[in-house]
């Protein structure tokens, strides 16, 4: 059951809080919405559709350490951190340095620098792949996976997870968020659906939708196309649906049934890496796919991307797959990311980040259990999410069920008290940096307690 349908007084309150919160947002607001409104030579006023928020972009002017500030003067505790790129905070000294130093020595030569090796080799350590290339985003690494996949297989299907995104090229822009688009079939064989338009329909034809945390549905794609299937790609932890974890024992059997179907897996771990431990998930389950993505924190708040790998990998070693970009490897990008691997992301770091992940479950299960609020708390590293439901997430479905009203006012309610989270509400989840204080995480946690004492009254 949904929150709202427990206590159904809430549809109203929470409507109520929403309006309230809109037109305090607004007031605070007033350069960025000036901004909005000029910015009509940027197509939908943004440089991307997920920066148009209601009831408008936010305009950021800098930031420094775990602190963002907007273009009217208001200051933020990041807990939005680029959507998972800024693990290392803003303007970190050892960030600040490489890069600096990368700049008076060239930007881009289309050759590769010895810091690629270092990186290469730091990634090779921490994820068990002995061969990495480089992107520029994480949607490249993914579009490499799927098609390494299918090179290395002979084979022109995929699968891939109802829910997950990732990224933007034609054969993962299917069923990644489903919410309004009539029958979306069984669970355990969801009909898929273009997430875009422009999609065509031969390449959705070749992307099979299962659910998460379901086995039995992944058996039953491979066994409807038997010695047609290249691969699966899924995020290890869901992270487009808020923050889904998966099943004790389900990733390994995943690669072992996918493997007796002679299909390989791919671990999108574009979200999940560096930001989940120094491992990534891969590391957090011990388990090794035949392919790894990883983006996102991993260039230190540059762009950049790695694929990993072993076997699969050698079809570039053999140029059986030209795997290529004019970015890729990019001097300052490669600077940054070994900056963030061997000066930022050290087992100090992590020790401070689940410190204070510790004492922001703490904190808001505390704020929960005062309200006796049906709502979880749900981390993994340094990243976490309220889920404004009673029960556990296993999959796309549950996940559905969620009030997206809730999320929007959360987000709301620590916007106007100095706290920045991504403006997708229950989709998105926040970030820890490393340099994050228990002062950011006490402040999150009071703009959560408001939010709990706005929609539940007096405390039980």
């Amino acid at each position: 059951m949904t929150a709202t349908e427990i206590a159904p007084e809430l549809s109203t309150r929470i409507d109520s809080l929403i309006e309230g919160e809109t037109a305090t947002f607004r007031r605070r607001q007033r350069r960025s919405e000036e901004i909005s409104r000029r910015a009509t030579s940027l197509a939908g006023g943004a440089t991307s559709s997920w920066q148009v928020a209601e009831p408008h972009a936010v305009w950021l002017s800098h930031g420094n350490g775990s602190k963002l500030y907007d273009v009217d003067g208001n200051e933020y505790s990041d807990f939005h951190g680029g959507y998972g790129v800024s693990l290392a905070g803003h303007n970190h000294p050892a960030i600040v340095a490489a890069v600096q130093a990368r700049v008076a020595r060239g930007t881009h030569f289309a050759q590769p620098t010895e810091d690629s090796i270092v990186v290469a080799d730091n990634l090779a350590e921490r994820y068990g792949q002995p061969l990495w290339r480089f992107g520029n985003s994480g949607t490249e690494s993914t579009m490499d996976a799927v098609h390494l996949m299918r090179a290395a297989t002979g084979r022109d299907r995929i699968i891939k997870v109802e829910g997950g995104y990732h990224g933007h090229h034609d054969s993962v822009m299917v069923s990644v968020l489903p919410e309004d688009v009539g029958d979306l079939g069984p669970v355990d064989a969801p009909t898929p659906f273009p997430e875009n338009t422009g999609i065509p329909a031969a390449t959705m034809d070749l992307t099979m939708i299962v659910p998460f945390n379901n086995l039995p549905a992944v058996e039953a794609a491979l066994e409807r196309h038997p010695g047609e299937v290249a691969g699966m790609i899924l995020e290890p932890i869901m992270m487009n649906a808020g923050i889904i974890h998966p099943e004790d024992g389900y990733l390994q059997a995943l690669k072992d049934l996918l493997h007796a179907h002679g299909a390989l897996l791919t671990f999108d771990e574009v979200k999940t890496g560096l930001t989940v431990g120094p491992g990534g998930a891969s590391g957090l389950f011990g388990v090794t796919p035949d392919l790894v993505c990883v983006a996102k924190a991993l260039g230190g708040g540059l762009s950049t991307s790695a694929i990993g790998g072993s076997t699969v990998m050698e079809l570039i070693v053999r140029r059986e797959y030209e795997q290529v970009g004019t970015f890729n490897g990019n001097p300052l990008a490669m600077a940054a990311a070994r900056a963030m691997l061997t000066e930022v992301v050290t087992p100090q770091a992590y020790a401070h980040l689940d410190r204070l992940r510790d004492r922001m479950r703490d904190g808001l299960q505390a704020v929960i259990d005062r309200y006796d609020a049906p709502w979880l708390v749900v981390t993994a590293g340094a990243k976490g999410c309220v889920s404004f439901m009673p029960g556990r997430i296993r999959n796309f479905r549950d996940f559905r069920a969620l009030d997206g009203r809730y999320g929007h006012a959360h987000w709301l309610v620590q916007h106007n008290r100095g706290a920045f989270l991504p403006p997708w509400g229950k989709v998105e989840q926040w970030l820890i940096s490393v340099q994050h204080t228990d002062a950011d995480v006490d402040r999150f946690v009071a703009n959560f307690g408001h939010l709990a004492d706005q929609l539940l009254g007096e405390p039980v």
